[in-house]
């Protein structure tokens, strides 16, 4: 399955680079626009002869579609876990600007996708639209063979279709601190609304770090970012997926 999103995102990359919609790439290849919709976005098998015909309507070619999905482990891109607080940001910024790659953080581009700001996405669609946006701008950027550095959300871990899809095409990185690192962080921030609002919030906190711990513990490595500057962690980064 994830596989299959993959080259779906492949797929949805290449449409849009022609400015083509699901309609005109239907009618140039002889694929209903439903059964692409479907390949699209990871839910439809293909025929090779389908796939050949996706292909050459699209100017490429069946292989150059599957590269995504094949390419070679030493150019994945590299995806930060944690917790908000866990320094995804600060340490991706800075990995990506050391190893000169791009930085991507994955909720502004679920933010882009939608059209709304993450709360209000929640707020008026739901978790499992959320899930699907994230889904699909996930397959889009691991559609691109160049490397990257990729902030993902908190609760990534939470999809195990997303998740794993993360797992597969990246090395992930667990940046793991103890619950009052990420406290502290995010109050340094200037954000004082998880104290102000929530009496109970730092307790939450904690709990929901020990929920996560083991979903985390999947990621390829782990790097304790507790009493580490920004620059002793890039380096610990470094060095792991080196």
């Amino acid at each position: 399955m994830d596989y299959l999103h993959t080259v779906g995102a492949a797929v949805r990359s290449q449409r849009e680079s022609r400015g083509w919609s699901r309609r005109e790439l239907a009618e140039a290849c002889g694929v209903s626009e439903r059964f692409l919709a479907q390949l699209e976005t990871g839910d439809g098998n293909i025929s090779l002869r389908r796939f050949a015909e996706v292909a050459h309507a699209l100017g490429t070619t069946p292989s150059a579609l599957l590269a995504p999905a094949d390419g070679p482990s030493t150019a994945k891109p590299i995806a930060l876990l944690g917790v908000r607080g866990a320094g995804k940001s600060s340490v991706g910024a800075a990995l990506a600007k050391k190893l000169d790659l791009a930085f991507v953080e994955l909720d502004q581009q679920i933010e882009a996708a939608a059209g709304l700001p993450l709360g209000e996405v929640f707020a008026l669609h739901g978790e499992a639209y959320y899930r699907r946006v994230e889904r699909d701008v996930l397959g889009r950027l691991l559609a691109d063979p160049r490397p990257m550095v990729v902030a993902t959300g908190g609760s990534i871990v939470n999809d195990p279709t997303n998740y794993a899809l993360l797992r597969t095409r990246c090395q992930t990185i667990w940046l793991r601190a103890a619950p009052e690192d990420h406290w502290n962080r995010v109050v340094a921030q200037g954000d004082k609304r998880p104290m102000a609002e929530n009496p109970h919030a730092f307790a939450e906190l904690r709990a929901l770090l020990t929920a996560r711990d083991k979903l985390y513990a999947r990621a390829e490595h782990t790097i304790d970012t507790s009493d580490r500057s920004i620059k002793q962690v890039v380096a610990a980064v470094e060095r792991a997926v080196s």
